[in-house]
């Protein structure tokens, strides 16, 4: 397995590139299957959140692969490479390993610790699983991701002491308008972000919910949950005169709250003297970055979160990085050894072969020999093969997990002459999916 991962997210991008890498799941889909269809490209899926999009894949070659795969993210973005290619990352083999590791742990996300990303990772898996762009090598990574990111929720509470984006966006909110408790709160868009909005909101005790939608069944559904009601995104405006708090995240590839509905939504009479909070958690923005200069409006979108969270660390992120460096060395030392049993499994079969021929050879040229004998000279020659073998398959296991260029198992495999066609059909077992 050589994964190679290709991204950007807001560790190293602005907003303004962000924005144009955003992707629905129609857009993540079809860019998934190009990228399976890149030459040197095994494998391949993607993880797109609203501040990342990472490209994951099983390549036969680093190279060629990294430039396929850099282009189709300089493509999605409609810009040039000298405009997308800085702000691009590169981890390879080993490194995608503790990439991915770290991303589903938390320890890579705007806000550290959030547990959203685990949620992200699971649909990223499901998306190649559905296109059959996922195989061996990145369904036991991403497995073990996932393994890792519930091991550090389990075991530490990195996950309660840091606050979702929503939850940061909206303790920020609550220094311009107040508590949320007691205010009236307009929620935009009925995706996972939007629920998620509309919880926070609902379990801090916010007095009115509503929440608008492009399509109006969703945003009943979500408004029932939260004994909020729906309202169509025709009657946004209206709604959002009523507001204290606007959380907009739908997903959109446009402007859906342009300036002058906001502005309108201002010169009500129900909005008079009263300040209003804007939260835009959509990549791309959903409202008019303009708004901020309207009188009484705070707007608190991407941009200006990524200024302000993580000032400072938890005191369990250390625990998690500890968690995550003993799962990156584990999974390793098992794909090393994973790679050696291949050849140890070949070279184990070619000595059962071989045993078996003397004994056809024996029973050939003493036919009358008494069959108990002839049990225990099978046994004695077995244990002898056993024996012999024994010390360079353990020994070539330990190696293997050394630092070093040396390939043991290709010493190994050369020393006995195994046939690689032998060694190869150990890699695919029966089932492996």
């Amino acid at each position: 397995m050589s994964v190679l991962v290709v991204g950007v997210s807001h560790k190293t991008a602005p907003v303004s590139i962000l924005e144009r890498l955003t992707v629905d799941s129609a857009g993540v889909d079809k860019l998934v299957r190009r990228v399976a269809d890149c030459e040197h490209v095994l494998e391949a899926t993607v993880l797109a959140t609203c501040n990342r999009v990472e490209i994951y894949t099983d390549v036969d070659r680093f190279h060629g692969s990294v430039e396929a795969v850099s282009r189709m993210l300089c493509e999605l973005a409609d810009e040039s490479p000298e405009d997308v290619v800085p702000h691009l990352y590169v981890h390879y083999d080993d490194g995608a390993v503790s990439h991915l590791f770290h991303v589903t742990s938390g320890l890579d996300s705007m806000v550290v610790g959030e547990g959203q990303i685990l949620g992200q990772a699971r649909e990223a898996l499901r998306i190649g699983q559905e296109a059959g762009t996922i195989g061996p090598a990145l369904n036991v990574l991403f497995q073990q991701a996932l393994r890792v990111g519930k091991r550090v929720h389990a075991e530490t509470d990195v996950d309660h002491a840091a606050p979702s984006l929503v939850g940061l966006a909206l303790e920020h909110a609550a220094v311009e308008v107040g508590p949320i408790a007691g205010k009236r709160v307009l929620v935009v868009g009925a995706g996972s972000m939007a629920a998620l909005a509309a919880s926070t909101v609902f379990r801090l005790g916010a007095a009115d919910l509503v929440v608008a939608s492009r399509t109006e069944a969703h945003a009943r559904r979500l408004a029932e949950q939260y004994a909020g009601r729906a309202v169509p995104l025709t009657q946004v405006q209206e709604a959002l005169s009523a507001a204290d708090v606007l959380v907009s995240c739908t997903g959109a590839t446009g402007v859906v709250l342009p300036l002058a509905v906001v502005a309108a939504a201002r010169t009500s009479p129900a909005a008079a003297g009263r300040p209003l909070a804007v939260v835009d958690l959509a990549l791309p923005h959903d409202v008019d970055p303009a708004v901020a200069q309207l009188p009484g409006v705070a707007l608190f979108d991407l941009a200006r979160l990524a200024e302000v969270v993580n000032h400072g660390e938890d005191s369990d992120v250390p625990a998690v990085r500890d968690i995550v460096t003993q799962e990156i060395t584990a999974f390793l030392t098992a794909r090393v050894s994973a790679r050696v049993t291949p050849t140890v499994v070949a070279l184990r079969t070619m000595a059962t072969g071989i045993v078996d021929t003397e004994m056809h050879r024996l029973s050939a040229r003493l036919p009358d020999l008494d069959p108990g004998v002839r049990a225990e000279v099978e046994h004695a020659v077995r244990r002898v093969a056993d024996k012999l073998l024994h010390q360079p398959t353990v020994r070539v296991k330990e190696l293997a997990n050394e630092t070093g260029a040396v390939s043991y198992a290709a010493a190994l495999a050369e020393l006995f002459s195994l046939d690689p066609e032998a060694v190869e059909a150990m890699t695919r077992p029966e089932g492996l999916a």
